[in-house]
């Protein structure tokens, strides 16, 4: 798929997997190996921007995905996300899709709105909020409808 594609059809919680097409080198290049895998990797689509205008110049639509954290003792030092304008040369397939009966966490309300967790069901969704600092976040509960075709509707404020 193209990055457009996944724009217009890729729900938010999917994972995306993305690539250049080049094999993937041996691993006694290290190098090049770091460079192969920076084009070809993968992550859960949290957030997608519609094309934009910032004074005289206009943005390309992009969307952002969250390629992973490190830390540990249970804390996040980084977190690793990915944003690709929709003009990006990459191949992009959508991997998994969010499971119908699976809740949505968005930081705030509004087309800015960047996912921040998929519980498996509210009350998971409940939980992980009561343990984390989003005081606007929105829920919004995956129908089987919205995971068939990748639209975000429905979203409910928490």
């Amino acid at each position: 798929m193209s990055a457009r594609s996944i724009f217009d059809c890729a729900p938010l919680g999917a994972i995306i997997r993305y690539s250049d097409g080049a094999p993937r080198p041996p691993a006694r290049f290290t190098k090049k190996l770091a460079a192969w895998e920076r084009r070809n990797s993968g992550g859960r689509l949290i957030r997608k921007q519609a094309e934009r205008r910032v004074g005289n110049t206009t943005l390309a639509a992009t969307f952002t995905l969250h390629e992973g954290d490190y830390g540990g003792g249970g804390v996040v030092v980084l977190r690793v996300h990915r944003t690709f304008s929709v003009d990006s040369a990459l191949t992009f397939v959508v991997t998994e899709q969010p499971a119908a009966g699976a809740v949505r966490v968005f930081d705030r309300c509004g087309d800015d709105a960047e996912l921040v967790h998929l519980a498996g069901s509210r009350a998971d969704a409940e939980t992980w909020l009561k343990s984390h600092g989003y005081p606007d976040a929105v829920l919004d509960e995956v129908t089987a409808e919205t995971a068939a075709n990748g639209s975000v509707e429905g979203r409910a404020v928490a």
